[in-house]
C-alpha cells in the first residue's frame, strides 16, 4: 500500500515542502530510501524501527520503499523521522489517516519514540503556510518558534503515541498560540552598554549616530584601551527597533543555524563579534551543504570586527561582495544558494602592532616595515567600501572623573529613529530602506548638490584622489547627516562633515 505524508526540508534560509512517499509491497524484507538523502536521513531506518517497535506497533517485515520528493533536491537532517514512521504505519494499515494532505509533519524520533526538536522549523512552517497546509505537527520543544507563524494550527507533540492518538481523534490538543505583540515588545537589555556610560569620545559617538541613521560602515582607530570596543558594543542600543517582518527574517536565519534555543523570535538586532581566527567559510557561509556564516547571522544588525588587521587577509577580502550586494551567493555541486547579508560593519584597529603609534603619551616600538605590513593587511578595495573613519583618542583623567555623563542611548536613538523615518517616507515606493542602499541613479534624484556644494565636492575629489565609489559614499553620508538635521537638501555643512569622516586618519 502507498502512503504520502507532507514534511519539509531546507534550501538556504527557506523551507521546501517534501512529500515522503512510502510503498510497502510483498517480497523479502528490505528498506530502500531514495531522493538524495544525507547520512542523517539514511540512519532514520534504525530510529524509526525502534520507535515503532517500542511504542507497541508492528514493524512490517516486507519490502519498504521510501522516496523523498522532489528527488533532485538534496535533503539533510533527522526532521523526516516522524513523517517516515507515520507513513509506514499508514501504509501497513496500522493507522488510517485520510486527511494527511492538510498536515505538515516534522520531528526527529528517539529510539523510545520521543519526538525531539529540530532546527529550521520556522522557515518550514512559513513554506507550509504558503503551500496552503493548515495543520502542523511539530516537536513539543519547537512550539514557541512554530507558533510565531500566524494563520496555521500548530500541534506540539511529545512522542509517537501522542501523534497517533491525535490523528485517530483519541486525543484532543488545542493549537498552540503565542502573543506575538508581547514577544516583540518584551525585551531585555542584552547589550549592557549605554552611550552615557562612555565618558568623552563625543566625535566617535557622533560618527556612530550617523552610521546608525543611515546604516553606514565604520572603522575606528586608536590606541589600546581608548574605548573602541565599548563604543561598538553600545552601538546596537541606538539602532531602530525591529519590525515584525525584520524579526521573522532574522529568526529564520538563527533557526536554521540552531541558535534560537528557547526563544520564540529574535526581537533585537543581532550583534555578532567573531574572533579574528575565523575562517572564510565561517565568516560568509559555506560547507558541503552551505550554511549561513557570520555575515548572515548579523543580517539587519551589526557585524563587529575587533582588531581588523589581525583577521586573515583572505577572510577580509570575501567581505567585499556581501558589503556591496547585501547578500552572499554560494555555489556547490548540489545547489547554489543565496543568504541575506544586510549588515552594518563596525570595525576597529590599532595604528600599529604595539598600538601606540598615534599616542602622544606612549612611545611606539614598531619599525616602519612592521607598521607598513600591519596596515597593509587591509586592502584598498576594502577600505573604499567603508563610509566613516574616526579616530578614538585616549580619555584623559579629567574626562573620566569630572566630565558629566553624555546623552543616553535612548536620546540618541530618538534622533536616529526620526532620521530613519524620513528615509522610509522618502523611499516608500522604492526597494530600499536607508541611505546606504542608494544606487548612483537614485543619488542623482535624492542627493543633488547646489552650486557651493558642487564646488566644494570638486576640490575634495581632486585633493583626496577619490574613486567613484568614494565620491558616492560621501554623498550618501551627507544625505544621512542632512536627515539627522531635518534638512530637505544637502548643504555645505553636511557635506563638510561627511568629508571629514571619509578621510582615513593619518597613522604614520
Amino acid at each position: 500500500m502507498l502512503s504520502q505524508i507532507k514534511s519539509s526540508g531546507l534550501l538556504g534560509v527557506n523551507g521546501v515542502i517534501v512529500t515522503v512517499e512510502i510503498d510497502i509491497s510483498r517480497g523479502l524484507p528490505s528498506y530502500s530510501l531514495v531522493g538524495l538523502p544525507d547520512t542523517g536521513i539514511k540512519e532514520s531506518k534504525d530510529r524509526v524501527f525502534s520507535a515503532i517497535k517500542n511504542n507497541g506497533f508492528k514493524y512490517p517485515m516486507e519490502r519498504i520503499t521510501i522516496n523523498l520528493a522532489p528527488a533532485d533536491l538534496k535533503k539533510e537532517g533527522p526532521a523526516f523521522d516522524l513523517a517516515i514512521a507515520l507513513g509506514i504505519l499508514n501504509a501497513s494499515d496500522q493507522l488510517t489517516w485520510d486527511q494527511s494532505d492538510n498536515y505538515l509533519v516534522v520531528g526527529e524520533l528517539s529510539l523510545s519514540g520521543e519526538i525531539r526538536c529540530v532546527t529550521g522549523v520556522l522557515p518550514m512552517i512559513l513554506a507550509a503556510k504558503e503551500a496552503g497546509i493548515q495543520n502542523i505537527l511539530i516537536p513539543y520543544n519547537n512550539r514557541y518558534e512554530a507558533a510565531v507563524v500566524q494563520g496555521v494550527d500548530v500541534f506540539p507533540l511529545r512522542d509517537l503515541n501522542e501523534a497517533i492518538a491525535l490523528i485517530k481523534g483519541e486525543l484532543i490538543i488545542a493549537p498552540f498560540k503565542v502573543d506575538l505583540n508581547r514577544l516583540l515588545t518584551q525585551k531585555i537589555d542584552s547589550y549592557g552598554i549605554d552611550f552615557s556610560d562612555i565618558r568623552g569620545q563625543d566625535q566617535a559617538k557622533r560618527a556612530l549616530e550617523i552610521a546608525a541613521a543611515g546604516s553606514h560602515n565604520v572603522l575606528m582607530t586608536g590606541a589600546p584601551g581608548s574605548g573602541k570596543t565599548m563604543l561598538a558594543k553600545g552601538f546596537p542600543s541606538i539602532l531602530p527597533d525591529l519590525t515584525l517582518d525584520e524579526a521573522l527574517e532574522i529568526t529564520k536565519i538563527h533557526s536554521i543555524s540552531g541558535l534560537l534555543k528557547n526563544n520564540a523570535i529574535i526581537n533585537q538586532r543581532p550583534f555578532r563579534s567573531p574572533h579574528h581566527t575565523i575562517s572564510k567559510a565561517a565568516l560568509v557561509g559555506g560547507g558541503r551543504i552551505p550554511k549561513p556564516g557570520e555575515v548572515s547571522l548579523a543580517h539587519l544588525g551589526v557585524l563587529f570586527l575587533d582588531e581588523l588587521p589581525e583577521f586573515q587577509k583572505s577572510a577580509l577580502e570575501v567581505l567585499r561582495q556581501p558589503m556591496e550586494d547585501q547578500e552572499v551567493s554560494i555555489s556547490r555541486v548540489n545547489a547554489a544558494l543565496t543568504f541575506p547579508a544586510c549588515f552594518t560593519l563596525i570595525s576597529s584597529m590599532n595604528p600599529c602592532p604595539c598600538g601606540f603609534l598615534s599616542d602622544p603619551s606612549h612611545e611606539c616600538i614598531c619599525t616602519p616595515q612592521q607598521i607598513k605590513n600591519y596596515q597593509g593587511k587591509i586592502s584598498g578595495p576594502l577600505m573604499d567600501r567603508l563610509d566613516i573613519f574616526v579616530e578614538v583618542p585616549n580619555t584623559t583623567y579629567d574626562e573620566l572623573q569630572t566630565k558629566p555623563k553624555g546623552e543616553t542611548s535612548q536620546v540618541i536613538k530618538k534622533r536616529v529613529d526620526a532620521a530613519r523615518g524620513r528615509q522610509n517616507e522618502r523611499y516608500r515606493d522604492l526597494d530600499i530602506f536607508y541611505n546606504a542602499q542608494l544606487t548612483p541613479r537614485l543619488m542623482e534624484r535624492f542627493c543633488t548638490l547646489g552650486t557651493a556644494e558642487q564646488k566644494l565636492m570638486e576640490k575634495v575629489y581632486t585633493k583626496m584622489n577619490l574613486s567613484a565609489r568614494g565620491y558616492h559614499r560621501i554623498l550618501k553620508l551627507s544625505r544621512t547627516i542632512a536627515d539627522l538635521d531635518n534638512a530637505e537638501n544637502i548643504n555645505v555643512s553636511h557635506l563638510a562633515e561627511a568629508i571629514q569622516y571619509r578621510g582615513m586618519p593619518k597613522l604614520t
